[in-house]
Formats: C-alpha cells, sequence, structure tokens
C-alpha cells in the first residue's frame, strides 16, 4: 500500500521552508509520496488574508516543477468551506482506497489538535508525522501517542507571515521563496 503524507496548507506564498519539510517528509521517514494540499480556507485563519487559491496553487506549482515524490493537491477546493481536515481525510480515503494516508503537521498545530473538528477520530484512524516549529515544544503527552512520530525535520525559522510582511515593507525575499514563485508575485502584484 502506497504511503502518502498529506501536508495541508494555505501555502500563502509557499516557501523553502515548505519545501524543506516536505522534501524530508518525503526522502527521510516510510513515506512514497507527499502531497502539498492547497487549502482554500483554513477556520483557524482569516479568509481576508488569503490570495486567490489558484495564485496559491499556481505557486505551489511552480516551485514544484522539478520536485520528485511531491505533488500538489486540490482536493479541498472541491469539498465545502471552511476545509476540515477530517472530512477531507474520510474524503481521500473514499476516492483512494489503495493508499493509506498520514498527516504531516507542525508541532504548533498538534499543541491546538484538540480544539479540531472531530481530532480523536484523526488519532484514532491515521498516523501524524510532526515537524519541530521554534517555540512550540510538542506536547509530550500528544508525543508519545501511538498515533505520533516527531520527526528530526530541520528547524524552519521563517514563515509567509514573515515573506508577505517582508514583501509589503519593500524587503527583498530572495532565497525565502523560489525564483519561479518570486518571479509570479512579481509579475501579479501580490502582497504589496
Amino acid at each position: 500500500m502506497q504511503r502518502i503524507g498529506l501536508f495541508f496548507g494555505s501555502f500563502n506564498p509557499i516557501h523553502t521552508g515548505h519545501l524543506i519539510i516536505a522534501n524530508y517528509m518525503a526522502n527521510y521517514t516510510e513515506l512514497d509520496e507527499v502531497w502539498l494540499v492547497v487549502t482554500p480556507h483554513n477556520p483557524f485563519k482569516k479568509k481576508d488574508s488569503l490570495i486567490n487559491q489558484y495564485d496559491r496553487l499556481e505557486m505551489v506549482n511552480l516551485a514544484l516543477e522539478k520536485a520528485e515524490n511531491i505533488r500538489s493537491s486540490t482536493i479541498e477546493f472541491s469539498l465545502p468551506q471552511p476545509s476540515y481536515t477530517v472530512d477531507t481525510l474520510a474524503h481521500l480515503r473514499e476516492k483512494h482506497p489503495e493508499k493509506a494516508f498520514v498527516l504531516i503537521m507542525g508541532s504548533d498545530n498538534l499543541v491546538s489538535l484538540h480544539k479540531w473538528k472531530n481530532h480523536e477520530i484523526i488519532l484514532r484512524d491515521y498516523r501524524i508525522l510532526v515537524y519541530p516549529r521554534p517555540d512550540y515544544p510538542a506536547p509530550a503527552k500528544l508525543a508519545e501517542h501511538p498515533s505520533i512520530t516527531v520527526t528530526d525535520t530541520p528547524l524552519m525559522e521563517f514563515s509567509s507571515t514573515f515573506i508577505r510582511n517582508a514583501m509589503k515593507d519593500g524587503k527583498n525575499i530572495r532565497y525565502f521563496v523560489p525564483d519561479s514563485v518570486m518571479a509570479f508575485i512579481e509579475n501579479k502584484g501580490l502582497y504589496r
């Protein structure tokens, strides 16, 4: 059975940190492939801070042009919004019974997992690979849960928020995002 890691995100915009995490998960864990699931509307985020989902998807696709074992997924584009992970997982399991889906999340999300819709079903039915985030140690009780594995993924100290703020301030974002993504952002005048 093929093991697919699902890395959910707004990717607003996708950045090098996302790519390093996805690459680590695809090549240093038991996963066969990683899907970057572009989320149209995360229930924990204000929708007005998001640019168009198709622009975010295009940036993900540009960033993944040369990637091996990593691809984008638009599964949540056709599901009700806001998107709830438990619903997306059920939909994917029904659509791809031949695949085993594994959740990829940062330790910052693990801290708030108890607020997620039907989080106990996620813990019961799915494995979760956790990457460390600065200032968010994985809660000991959850880190020892049989469904959860805390990985040694390199720590990423920057975020999409950092990049959006840098863009607003007219700062250079080279190397924080792939060149193709930077060109797309500049051509469309995003995040100004």
